[in-house]
C-alpha cells in the first residue's frame, strides 16, 4: 500500500502575475521544503522527486527543483510530460514506486510556469526560416488534431451542453471560490491564496470575448503558474500517522478527437462501487467548463461533491501541475471531511488520469 502523508501547494496564479520572475523551481523549492516539514521528515529521508511539467524547456526540471530545495545529491529527479495529466500521473508513478520497493518516500507532483515558458520554432528541411507554435502536435494525423477551444466546443455541441450551461457551472465555480479558505497554499511573493477568483455574473459571462463557437474567455480556464506536491510513503512510514491512502489510480487513452471525454472511462476503471457509496469529493479539472460538465455527468458523479471550493475556471490552468493542484486540494478536504476522494483529468490526445484517495474518520 502507499499512502499521502502531506500535501501542499502555491497559490494559482494567471500568468504574468506575481509569480512571473520566478522559474519554475523557484516555485518548487518552498513547496518541496513545506510539504516535507509538515510530514515530519528531513530531506535524507527522500528516495526520489517526480514532478511534472509540460511548458518548459526540458532538462529535467525536476532535478533542478531537487536540487534548489536542498534534497540529497542523489535524488535524482525524474521529470514525467503528459501535458494537463501529468500532475496526477507523477503520484500514480510514486504510488508504483513505493508499492514496488523501490523508494520509501516519494515526493510528487506538478511545476509550471506560463509566464516563463522559451518560444517554440518548428524548423523546416527546405530551408524556410523557423515558424513560431503554440500547440505541440498531439496526433500523427492533422485532421484529427484540433485546438483544445476547438475540440471542447466540438464536445459541447456532441452532448448538448450549451453556453448557458457552461457559464453557470463557471460563475459556481468563480462563487464557491470566493467563499473558499483553502489549505496548504505555501506563501511565495506574497501570495497564500488564489487570486484570481471573481464576482462573475451573467452580464460579464455574455460580454466575454469568443474564443471558438460556444467557448468564451469566462468558461475556459486563463493560463497559470503554480506549483504542487504530496508526499507518498509505504506503509511502515505511515504507520501511526494520519494519512490518505492511495486507493487506486489509472490513466487511459481515448478519442484524441475528444479529450474532454477521457478521464470517464479512467473514472469508472478506478472507482469501486464500495468507492461510490462512501465518496465525499471530487475534484475535477475545468480546463474548460464543458469538460467538468461532461465528465460529471458522464461519471454519475453527485454535482453537490464536485469541486466543492471552486475549481480552475476561478484559479486558472498550470498545465503540468494542474494534476497536482486537484490532488492536494482533495488530501485537505479529506482531512475535513473523512472518506473517499476523487480526483481525475483530461489531457491533450485524448487521454484520462484518474486517483481515487481514501482518510479514514
Amino acid at each position: 500500500m502507499s499512502h499521502i502523508l502531506a500535501a501542499r501547494r502555491s497559490a494559482v496564479v494567471p500568468r504574468h502575475g506575481a509569480f512571473a520572475a520566478l522559474e519554475p523551481h523557484d516555485l518548487a523549492a518552498p513547496v518541496i521544503r513545506a510539504v516535507l516539514a509538515d510530514a515530519g521528515l528531513a530531506p535524507e529521508d527522500v528516495g526520489e522527486l517526480v514532478l511534472s511539467n509540460a511548458l518548459g524547456a526540458g532538462g529535467n526540471p525536476a532535478r533542478l527543483a531537487a536540487l534548489a530545495a536542498g534534497l540529497p545529491l542523489r535524488v535524482a529527479g525524474l521529470t514525467v510530460d503528459r501535458q494537463c495529466a501529468g500532475g496526477l500521473d507523477a503520484l500514480l508513478l510514486a504510488m508504483a514506486m513505493v508499492r514496488g520497493g523501490l523508494h520509501e518516500v516519494v515526493i510528487a507532483g506538478g511545476i509550471e510556469s506560463y509566464s516563463r515558458r522559451p518560444q517554440r520554432l518548428r524548423s523546416f528541411a527546405d530551408g524556410r526560416p523557423p515558424e513560431p507554435y503554440d500547440q505541440a502536435r498531439f496526433t500523427p494525423w492533422p485532421e484529427r488534431d484540433p485546438g483544445m477551444a476547438e475540440a471542447a466546443d466540438r464536445l459541447g455541441r456532441r452532448l448538448g451542453i450549451g453556453r448557458a450551461a457552461q457559464d453557470l457551472w463557471a460563475m459556481e465555480s468563480h462563487a464557491k471560490a470566493l467563499q473558499a479558505r483553502p489549505a496548504g497554499i505555501v506563501e511565495i511573493a506574497g501570495l497564500a491564496t488564489d487570486p484570481f477568483a471573481r464576482a462573475l455574473t451573467p452580464r460579464l459571462c455574455a460580454r466575454a470575448p469568443r474564443v471558438h463557437g460556444e467557448i468564451t474567455a469566462a468558461n475556459m480556464a486563463v493560463a497559470a503558474d503554480a506549483a504542487a506536491c504530496v508526499v507518498v510513503v509505504s506503509e511502515r512510514i505511515a504507520r501511526g500517522r494520519a494519512t490518505a491512502e492511495i486507493v487506486a489510480g489509472k490513466t487511459l487513452g481515448d478519442t484524441p478527437e475528444l479529450p474532454g471525454l477521457a478521464p470517464v472511462a479512467a473514472i469508472e476503471a478506478v472507482l469501486s462501487a464500495k468507492d461510490r457509496k462512501r465518496l465525499v469529493s471530487a475534484e475535477i479539472m475545468e480546463a474548460f467548463a464543458v469538460q467538468a460538465i461532461a465528465c460529471q455527468q458522464g461519471a454519475g458523479l453527485p454535482r453537490e461533491i464536485v469541486n466543492r471550493d471552486g475549481g480552475a475556471l476561478a484559479r486558472g490552468h498550470p498545465i503540468g501541475a494542474s494534476g497536482a493542484v486537484l490532488a492536494v486540494d482533495l488530501f485537505h478536504q479529506l482531512r475535513a471531511t473523512p472518506g473517499t476522494g476523487l480526483a481525475a483529468i483530461a489531457a491533450a490526445g485524448g487521454l484520462g488520469t484518474a486517483l481515487v484517495m481514501h482518510a479514514p474518520g
